[in-house]
């Protein structure tokens, strides 16, 4: 009579440690995909961060051969009116906060 509920500890030990595997295996798993999808998420982002930086070191190139009328001319901050430098700033925030808006558009449709 002794050896059933022996019996059923030790198979209820087992299926306890089989069990914990499983989980462990599944979180494991589950927090491997996650950190995949992280560093997806991360590169595509790095990747838009250089195209949006791309964009405006061309849009400040076309700009900067628009004003000097030749496309070796380099400016300085010093070359710049003091009225146009406080333009080009208020420019490039309003450029900013528009690049923040979409990202975070972007972010919160994401699953």
């Amino acid at each position: 009579m002794s050896k059933p509920p022996v019996h059923a500890f030790f198979v209820g030990r087992a299926l306890a440690e089989a069990l914990y595997e499983q989980l462990e295996s599944a979180a494991t798993n589950a927090f491997s995909e996650l950190g995949k999808f992280d560093a997806e998420q991360r590169e595509r982002l790095r990747q838009f961060t250089d195209r949006v930086v791309e964009r405006a070191n061309r849009a400040a190139d076309e700009a900067t051969q628009t004003r000097t009328g030749t496309a070796t001319t380099s400016t300085t901050i010093e070359d710049i009116h003091p009225g146009e430098l406080q333009a080009t700033i208020d420019e490039l925030r309003a450029e900013v906060a528009l690049v923040r808006s979409e990202l975070q558009r972007y972010r919160s449709s994401l699953p």
